[in-house]
């Protein structure tokens, strides 16, 4: 955990930009994230322990890095669901008692941000447990795979191995999976438990309850079909 006491006076939220003010160079790079944020809020919509911010800038070390660090999309546990009658502004280690994300999530686009060496770096230097690059579409363009998840061990980031990834320190898996989103019928990235099965997106979680419905209005229906003369 990085020490600040010795760093004050530090500025607060409301003084420092909420992100690096660099654009998105596709829907997707929000959509995805914000997916994933949509799944949280239903598995683990009885915790108050935990944050995901998308497109969100990371103040972590001011005389080094001023401006914020800024992933796709991060998860922290251990902190307040929600701050303050506005929310986050961005996320400020120092008033977040210096927890650090434990997941960080990239989704490459066609303009590469250094995905794979700079920002891969200062998430190392940062300390985030768990970083998740997604790629889809122009992974062979660098030798990469279209999803790679990597592990801080002992100051360097370890690729893991499968798919879906298990993460136990966070309780969840990350992977690929095709569902629809906002009507979007796509590949996406969902979490999953740890038998493997992936938890459903909003739209597919209403898709899937309907089905049953359906299914039980069905044999229903053909209980009163067999045996509909005997209640009479």
């Amino acid at each position: 955990m990085l020490d600040y006491t010795s760093l004050t006076p530090l500025p607060t939220a409301e003084e420092l930009p909420c992100s690096d003010e660099t654009p998105v160079d596709n829907e997707l790079q929000n959509l995805i994230p914000n997916l994933l944020l949509a799944i949280l809020a239903l598995i683990w919509s009885q915790r108050q322990d935990w944050f995901f911010g998308v497109d969100m800038g990371i103040y972590y070390i001011p005389q080094r890095h001023p401006q914020p660090l800024v992933p796709d999309g991060f998860l922290s546990i251990g902190v307040e669901r929600h701050k303050g009658e506005q929310g986050r502004l961005s996320y400020v280690l120092w008033e977040e008692g210096g927890i650090v994300p434990c997941l960080a999530i990239e989704c490459v686009s066609h303009t590469y941000n250094g995905e794979y060496d700079s920002k891969l770096e200062k998430y190392v230097e940062l300390g985030v447990l768990y970083y998740v690059v997604y790629n889809p579409d122009y992974w062979q363009r660098r030798d990469r795979e279209p999803f790679e998840v990597y592990r801080l061990v002992e100051g360097n980031y370890i690729r893991q191995s499968g798919e879906p990834v298990w993460m136990p320190e966070v309780g969840l898996g990350i992977g690929r999976g095709e569902g629809t989103y906002k009507g979007w019928m796509r590949e996406w990235l969902y979490w999953y438990d740890e038998a493997g099965n992936c938890y459903p997106s909003p739209d597919d979680a209403i898709a899937q309850q309907q089905q049953r419905l359906e299914e039980m209005e069905a044999m229903l229906q053909q209980y009163r079909d067999r045996f509909g003369d005997l209640n009479s």
